[in-house]
């Protein structure tokens, strides 16, 4: 297809998109890509790493994927979630690239279309997902790869990271949005309440069942079902679930129509469940059948740079329609503290110093006592010595959250290139 009718076609077109050379040369925007991306600005002539990442090099070179190169490698389209800039600041975008062949019949140009991610903010929101470091846009990618398909979904992370929550975003994104999300918490569930819980129960099956109960299989019908700490499932009840899972049926308890499940499952576990398999304690074939696509979930030290966002995103949250703020010294606190009990810690701290507060500006008085402690400790002592590699990275998401997430400045502190850094940060 001949160049100009390319850019013609796209000026049609209601999603952003635009058009490069192989060299990373943006060809044409069309109007909705100039309005939502480049605040009308013109953007012709510059290279898409430099629009989308004010970065002086390609996105492969400073440690992110970069879908153009990936794409003139191979032929074959990409797709990849990146931080777009825009007038907004730094947004979410699920980028969608395709080379297209021009007269020579060889690939000559590539287009990307480009969409908002929705279930997630890089900014402080009221509801969803919120984050925008290396590790939470690597979960949030496969979020967006496994949503629309109906493939099953494990999600693997210590308590508190937020697995209902992700557990939703996947939801919302699937074509079940319209169908109900029902949440099934498999902690100590005896053997009885769990087949009465899952599959519901007929009139007289046993002693108080005075009416028919419709289960929580049969609830979640168009919808998604969440098995929540699906690990802690007892083994001879473990028998129960996979059967449900491989046939798609059941049968109420005191029933004998057998019944057709319809749902989308989402199972979650801060349980590593190889090893509980290994040691005999869960059955290999349930693990397989639950670990078609595992997402694992970032401890919050694993997402530090996000503490800050995070904190204001429950300062809304928890106190709407009033705008508290955080001290510099509450600031440093929050962000030294390595936080056992994850975002759910963190909420704990936001929501006691908010009741402690009589002012509207969160001071250091007001957070617990063990966090402050925590933080002038001073020296470490022998328990709390890590491996150098673990103590680098604990330095640089500290470091990169003084520097608001701004990576390119931070590099150009630290005396090291843009790709070190990413490389640093992933490990």
């Amino acid at each position: 297809m001949p160049v100009n009718e390319l850019i013609s076609f796209l000026e049609t077109h209601p999603d952003a998109q635009i058009v490069m050379d192989a060299d990373y040369r943006i060809l044409a925007a069309n109007a909705v890509y100039r309005s939502i991306y480049a605040g009308g600005r013109d953007v012709v002539g510059q290279t898409c790493y430099a629009v989308s990442h004010g970065y002086s090099r390609p996105c492969d070179e400073c440690g992110e994927s970069c879908p153009l190169a990936a794409s003139r490698a191979s032929g074959e389209p990409r797709r990849v979630l990146h931080l777009h800039h825009t007038p907004r600041g730094e947004e979410h975008v699920n980028v969608e690239l395709t080379p297209v062949i021009g007269a020579s019949g060889t690939v000559e140009y590539f287009v990307e279309r480009m969409t908002k991610v929705r279930e997630a903010s890089s900014f402080p929101a009221e509801s969803g997902l919120v984050g925008k470091s290396p590790a939470f846009n690597r979960m949030l990618e496969l979020v967006r790869r496994v949503a629309p398909s109906g493939t099953a979904a494990l999600l693997l992370g210590e308590s508190g990271t937020g697995k209902e929550l992700v557990a939703q975003a996947i939801h919302q994104q699937s074509g079940r949005v319209q169908g109900p999300f029902v949440v099934v918490e498999c902690s100590g569930l005896t053997e009885t309440l769990f087949e009465s819980e899952l599959f519901g129960y007929e009139k007289g099956a046993f002693t108080g069942a005075n009416q028919r109960k419709i289960g929580l299989v049969e609830s979640a019908a168009g919808g998604t079902l969440f098995l929540d700490e699906v690990g802690d499932i007892p083994l001879g009840l473990q028998v129960k679930l996979l059967r449900l899972l491989e046939t798609g049926t059941f049968r109420r308890v005191g029933g004998v129509e057998t019944l057709r499940a319809d749902f989308r499952l989402i199972a979650a576990t801060h349980c590593v469940l190889r090893e509980m398999v290994e040691r005999g304690s869960f059955r290999r074939d349930l693990y397989y059948r639950l670990s078609v696509f595992p997402i694992h979930l970032p401890a919050l030290r694993e997402r530090r740079s996000d503490i800050g966002l995070l904190a204001e995103t429950l300062l809304t949250r928890l106190a709407p329609g009033r705008r508290y703020m955080l001290s510099d010294a509450v600031k440093e606190r929050l962000q030294a503290y390595d936080y056992p009990g994850n975002i759910r810690e963190l909420r704990n701290i936001i929501e006691r110093a908010i009741l402690m507060a009589d002012g509207d500006t969160l001071l250091e008085e007001h957070l617990p006592p063990e966090l402050v402690s925590a933080s002038t400790a001073g020296m470490p002592g022998v328990d709390d010595i890590v491996p150098l590699e673990t103590a680098e990275l604990r330095y640089l998401q500290w470091a990169l959250a003084h520097h608001g997430g701004d990576r390119k400045s931070l590099a150009e502190q630290l005396g090291i290139s843009e790709r070190t850094l990413y490389r640093k940060l992933a490990v």
